[in-house]
């Protein structure tokens, strides 16, 4: 037998040492795995450094957003754990913890985005702030978009926006749909801006789409980068603002009207000039993106439901009729419009422009067996509950309908329902809700009322980066006067 010298045996007991080591060091960290699961709601933690987050954008960039979310919660229920964007996630298909994530913002949780996102919306954002600076700036929002304002200001602005948009069309003129959309909405916001001339509204409306587009990119400030080139545009736009406020200061309010920028000057004097842009900026980006988005979805399921689209334009016609020539509707008929207020309820829980939040928890947070840790990202997924087949029958199916239903009743109520959030909740719920409905539903009256359309192409909905149809709607437009004239 081989004699054993000393170094060999110091080399042994070194290896042994080492095996010791390390079964202690994985049993410790199987044992540490084991407490943090029990913590945290069950789930799972991916592929290494990636996590989930190539199944998460997968998901969220297709027609169904909710898929990667349905699949988890089969496995493991309607709240789990998983591991996204480089951090552990609990992301939530339940209706009452989306809901005490939402109420709670500012005091157990707060609102997170992307450095693109933050840098461009600004620092003075009603979006991205927080505390205190969030919760004045959000009652500014809300005092902009009350009631009376919709009333006497905004009603009469947006259909004066959508008979400019809608006043010249050739025969059988073939168009994008998505483009007339972003057209009207632009042309709504910029009038509301204050921006009268086709020549202003064309340039800052190329400007914020440049901008909407870097929101989510990569944050490389370098030519060629989506990130460089709405920066650019941040600026150009902020420019802008800035000489219209330079004009009112020092003229006073414009000839025609300066929309709701002149209203912020002279009745919110509390608000810095130097904050201003980054409001309208924020206020812009909700408004367009959510509207112009819903306008388009809208249009597109009601193309794939003959009924619903002979129903809503029986009761926009009746409307009209109502009319005398070219008299405008008033906020009465506005609240007669109520199976276009179905459409737009239906097209916001099946095409919902905000699909989830991010939020982090902003200190150890227990709810039922669970803590959530501090620094933890929280994912209310809002539409794993829209389009949850136990919460809405036939939930992927477009059916303006189930809101007549008062077995609906209270889900419907968009404001307060656990069950229904397309603007959100608590602190951050959308104070431009109502003006967007509102939108929305004038352009459904203006458009029905004169187009008849053919679709050309097949469509589907994406919604990663942004919300959109992937063919842009292909459709052939034909006036529908001239249609009914020629039969």
């Amino acid at each position: 037998m081989r004699e054993i010298h000393s170094g060999e045996w110091g080399f042994m007991a070194a290896m042994l040492l080492f095996i010791v080591f390390l079964t202690r060091m994985i049993l410790q960290m199987k044992t540490g795995e084991k407490k943090r699961t029990h913590r945290l709601p069950p789930g799972r933690r991916g592929w290494p450094f990636v996590g989930d987050s190539i199944s998460w954008y997968h998901a969220v960039a297709s027609s169904h957003p909710p898929s990667f979310v349905e699949e988890q919660v089969k496995r493991f229920g309607k709240i789990f754990s998983c591991s996204l964007f480089g951090k552990r996630s609990v992301v939530s298909a339940d209706p009452s913890f989306n809901r005490f994530v939402m109420q709670n913002e500012g005091k157990l949780f707060r609102s997170c985005y992307p450095k693109s996102f933050r840098d461009l919306v600004g620092k003075n954002g009603v979006i991205t702030v927080q505390g205190e600076q969030q919760r004045k700036l959000h009652a500014i929002a809300s005092n902009m978009m009350r009631l009376d304002k919709l009333k006497f200001h905004f009603l009469k602005d947006i259909q004066m926006v959508m008979l400019q948009t809608f006043r010249k069309s050739d025969e059988n003129q073939v168009v994008s749909l998505q483009d007339v959309c972003r057209k009207a909405s632009d042309f709504c916001m910029m009038h509301l801006l204050g921006v009268r001339s086709d020549e202003e509204v064309n340039e800052m409306a190329q400007l914020f789409s440049d901008f909407v587009d870097g929101c989510l990119s990569i944050p490389i400030n370098l030519k060629g980068f989506a990130y460089h080139t709405a920066m650019k545009a941040r600026a150009k736009i902020i420019s802008k603002i800035k000489k219209i406020i330079e004009v009112h200061r020092e003229e006073g309010a414009p000839e025609g009207g300066s929309g709701v920028l002149g209203r912020l000057l002279v009745e919110e004097e509390s608000l810095p000039d130097d904050a201003v842009p980054d409001f309208i900026i924020n206020l812009l980006f909700a408004g367009n993106e959510t509207t112009a988005k819903t306008m388009l979805f809208a249009v597109y399921f009601l193309t794939s439901c003959p009924k619903a689209m002979k129903q809503l334009l029986d009761e926009q016609e009746s409307l009209r009729s109502q009319c005398n020539g070219d008299e405008l509707l008033t906020w009465r008929d506005y609240k007669a419009m109520s199976f276009t207020q179905c459409v737009v309820d239906e097209t916001l829980r099946l095409g919902g422009i905000a699909i989830w939040l991010m939020r982090e928890a902003k200190e150890d947070v227990n709810y039922q067996d669970y803590v959530i840790p501090k620094g933890c990202f929280v994912v209310p997924f809002l539409s794993a509950v829209h389009l949850d087949e136990n919460v809405y029958e036939g939930a992927q199916t477009f059916n303006p309908w189930r809101w007549m239903d008062p077995q609906n009743e209270e889900k419907r109520n968009w404001r307060s329902s656990p069950f229904y959030s397309p603007f959100g909740g608590g602190a951050r719920f959308c104070p431009g809700a109502e003006l967007a409905r509102l939108q929305i539903a004038l352009f459904l009256h203006y458009f029905l009322t004169t187009y008849r359309w053919t679709q050309l192409k097949e469509d589907q909905m994406s919604f990663f980066p942004s919300a959109r149809l992937v063919n842009g709607f292909q459709i052939c437009l034909t006036r529908r006067h001239d249609h009914e004239q020629g039969r």
